[in-house]
């Protein structure tokens, strides 16, 4: 019969790349303080990589050598193994918009979860918990724009929407503006000028 830190890395090399392993996902193959043990023991031997409490991730190995997964990559399987929400940063958004051209330092991602912190190697990610509006229309251009113009503030969100409604789609243009009375009073006036004026 195979140990259970074998057991869990042919569980692990069966995901696609990226894909996290909790200790939760495992407990098939034995009890919660032995999965542990053996999850922690498969991180310090350099198999697995422990990205934050309870989940680890495979190393992907080609090459040069071994890496992290894409922090994309795993973000995205999070989301989905957790059941959260978890996007960009509206700095990054206003970024990819077109809107600023900061490119954010922080590799910050906003979650219907809980804030906390992710090691990726030698890249700490950061996610924060938002407010519900800005997580709507989550994967869609008018999201990241709702996002973008959290981020620029009511000083700026003017103007940003001028250059939004010239550059996104007017699909996207008429999701925001129909997403209005989800967002904050300022946020709400100024979308409904832009759309207006």
């Amino acid at each position: 019969m195979q140990r259970l830190s074998e057991q869990i890395l042919a569980y692990a090399e069966g995901m696609p790349e990226g894909t996290p392993v909790s200790a939760k996902s495992l407990l098939h193959l034995g009890n919660r303080a032995a999965v542990d043990q053996a999850l922690s023991r498969l991180a310090e031997r350099g198999q697995l990589i422990r990205v934050g409490r309870g989940v680890y991730l495979r190393p992907v190995t080609s090459r040069s050598g071994t890496r992290s997964p894409s922090v994309e990559q795993a973000v995205e399987a999070l989301a989905s193994q957790r059941g959260e929400v978890i996007v960009s940063s509206g700095a990054a958004a206003a970024n990819s918009l077109g809107l600023t051209t900061q490119v954010p330092v922080r590799s910050v991602y906003l979650t219907s979860g809980r804030t906390r912190k992710m090691n990726f190697g030698k890249q700490v990610v950061e996610l924060r918990h938002a407010p519900r509006w800005q997580l709507a229309m989550a994967h869609r251009p008018a999201g990241e724009a709702v996002r973008a113009l959290a981020w620029l503030g009511p000083e700026n969100a003017e103007v940003a929407l001028k250059a939004l409604k010239r550059n996104l789609p007017q699909t996207a243009f008429n999701e925001l503006v129909a997403a209005a009375p989800q967002l904050p009073t300022w946020l709400a006036r100024s979308v409904g000028k832009a759309a207006h004026g």
